[in-house]
């Protein structure tokens, strides 16, 4: 199959709704001759277009004219059509039965993830392990970006439901198997299993949604979507906090199983089988087949390509995680694996520029300004606000002692400010057309909120200071859904899937940095600061070493060590967070200068 290296650049190209919504799969254009209806914009007639959603749902074309400006609201129907009217309506009702569907899943994973931000410190003090308490995030988001890539690809050839399906099985898996993890590795096991399931949910349910709808309506669906995700936020921490104090934390995941196994029944029956484009890949039917005795399936898909981009993040992350906690930064293996990292870079650019047919990701997307923008936002934003999630409820576990449903809840905050963020973004996107000043906006919002933190929680934070959370969670939903926009306006229709993959891939990057630096940077900060304390009493080297390796392996060792130790702890790890705020501070700056230069595309 021929690659076609063609990108959409410049302001002023303009799509069809076909193009935008690959599920609307269109018929040729004819003349406006009787017996069609026509839609027409405000300003200049256009061509009757006859449109039909796959599984026998039909919907009436939308067509856009190019005169249009992007505040104007494109597409008006002809009146006394009810075939058409009533069309519309069995359209909506699918949409909203499928994205239904994904709300069960969407809204257990993000329940997930604040789940084990709460009760990080528990988990990783229940195996006398905190230093290593951010593995129980990395592993999941590093298994996430080794199969993110492969499931947009895979999900074009054996459609958006088996692909569903699988991921919604693996991530049953992970947690129950995180759920009778009795060692810390294993507990990373079960969340590696997990990652590689939940890099599928968001991008697939984002895949369906821009099958079935208009691009200028994806925002306000998105939207939707994120609002269960912040619902699961909001309800993940406060719930696993308390499951955590009163049964164990162990249930927290155990329960989280027959969830998604309930997912996977709701796919089988409720969502449409077969492949979900609007028109079949070259020698490939819509069902799937191979045509014309055509090799289809696997022989299609670019599994060096995946595997090489798979071993190059690992080994470009894995120095960044083990940096100053495990290995010093002087140490050999840092360069070597940075090394090696660079050389599975240039061997994954060379399989898919000159030897992949079909590119796990097409290189050609890297050369377009725009794209590259709103990766780099999106990723900065990610690592900023998960710098902060973590940090929260080590904070006030720390300073305050509180609870895990206490810790839970002071992200609350943040969450819903995330929820505010994703919903009005949403609502201007369709409103306007508009999407570069919301993420200019939103890396503001952002910083303010870090500048807060650092000037402000110094250990004896108020319930007031505690909403300076909020304003760096709103900044996040409002990347989450102008981001994507901003993508998909920017790329050529025919690479929605490698693009949605590619920003949901930025997505567990950020992470993944996010996580790694803010642990990395407060523990480092945490025993340096710790020591100095512990010297200024008149403590041995020995004594200062025993009382490090007890504070950084359970933070319920405040509480027991003598008063003067305990302040000093507390003291140093207040410090440490201190330095993971300005971290974040620096990434939401990248952002912003990332987001003045992107270019608005019309929608």
């Amino acid at each position: 199959m021929t690659r076609s290296k063609t990108l959409q650049s410049g302001e002023g190209t303009q799509r069809g709704v076909d193009e935008r919504s690959p599920l609307l799969s269109s018929t040729r254009r004819g003349s406006s001759s009787s017996g069609e209806s026509s839609l027409t914009s405000s300003s200049s007639s256009a061509d009757s277009d006859g449109q039909y959603l796959p599984w026998h749902l039909t919907r009436p074309s939308e067509v856009v004219d190019s005169s249009v400006d992007v505040e104007q609201v494109a597409p008006v129907a002809t009146a006394g059509d009810d075939a058409k009217l009533q069309a519309r309506k069995t359209s909506t009702w699918a949409v909203v039965k499928i994205v239904s569907i994904l709300l069960v899943g969407t809204f257990t994973a993000n329940a997930d993830g604040s789940l084990v931000m709460a009760t990080h410190p528990t988990i990783a003090s229940e195996f006398d392990d905190l230093e290593n308490s951010s593995w129980l995030f990395v592993s999941f988001a590093l298994a996430g970006a080794a199969t993110q890539t492969l499931y947009g690809k895979l999900s074009d050839i054996y459609g958006r439901r088996a692909l569903l399906m699988v991921a919604y099985t693996l991530f049953s898996v992970g947690c129950a198997m995180v759920g009778v993890g009795r060692t810390m590795w294993q507990v990373v096991l079960g969340r590696v299993i997990s990652g590689s399931g939940g890099s599928a949910l968001n991008v697939l349910g984002l895949l369906l949604v821009t099958d079935l709808v208009p691009l200028r309506d994806v925002a306000a669906w998105q939207a939707g979507i994120n609002l269960a995700a912040t619902v699961g936020r909001s309800l993940g921490g406060p719930v696993g906090g308390w499951l955590a104090d009163t049964i164990g934390w162990r249930w927290s995941f155990l329960g989280q199983a027959p969830i998604f196994l309930l997912a996977v029944l709701l796919c089988w029956f409720f969502l449409p089988k077969g492949k979900q484009v609007g028109k079949s890949d070259e020698g490939v039917e819509a069902s799937g087949k191979p045509i014309n005795g055509k090799k289809g399936s696997l022989a299609r898909i670019d599994f060096l390509g995946a595997a090489l981009l798979a071993l190059f993040i690992l080994t470009f992350l894995l120095p960044i995680e083990i940096g100053g906690t495990k290995i010093p930064w002087s140490h050999p293996l840092i360069f070597v694996l940075f090394g090696v990292a660079v050389v599975f870079g240039g061997l994954f650019a060379a399989v898919e520029e000159w030897w992949a047919k079909e590119p796990i990701f097409p290189l050609e997307l890297l050369k377009h300004r725009d794209i590259i923008l709103t990766y780099v936002i999106s990723g900065g934003q990610v690592a900023a606000q998960l710098g902060l999630m973590f940090s929260v409820p080590l904070y006030f576990q720390v300073t305050q002692r509180v609870s895990n449903t206490v810790a839970g809840i002071h992200l609350f905050p943040a969450v819903f400010g995330n929820a505010i963020g994703g919903v009005l973004a949403g609502y201007l996107i369709r409103k306007t057309g508009r999407y570069k000043s919301l993420l200019i906006i939103a890396t503001i919002a952002s910083m303010f909120s870090y500048s807060l933190l650092l000037l402000r929680w110094h250990g004896d934070t108020n319930a007031w200071e505690s909403l300076y959370i909020v304003p760096g969670g709103f900044g996040a939903g409002l990347v989450q859904s102008a981001g994507f926009i901003s993508i998909q306006a920017a790329a050529n229709p025919k690479h929605k899937a490698a693009v949605t993959s590619g920003m949901f891939l930025t997505f567990q990057i950020g992470m993944i940095l996010g996580l790694s630096c803010v642990s990395a940077v407060m523990m480092e900060t945490m025993r340096w600061r710790l020591d100095a304390l512990l010297e200024g009493m008149d403590l041995s080297a020995v004594v200062r070493k025993q009382i490090i390796a007890k504070a950084t392996s359970s933070v319920d060792y405040i509480d027991h060590a003598d008063e003067k130790v305990s302040a000093a702890i507390v003291q140093a790890y207040v410090e440490g967070l201190g330095f993971s705020h300005g971290f974040s501070l620096i990434s939401s700056a990248l952002a912003l200068i990332a987001a003045i230069f992107v270019r608005e595309h019309k929608l």
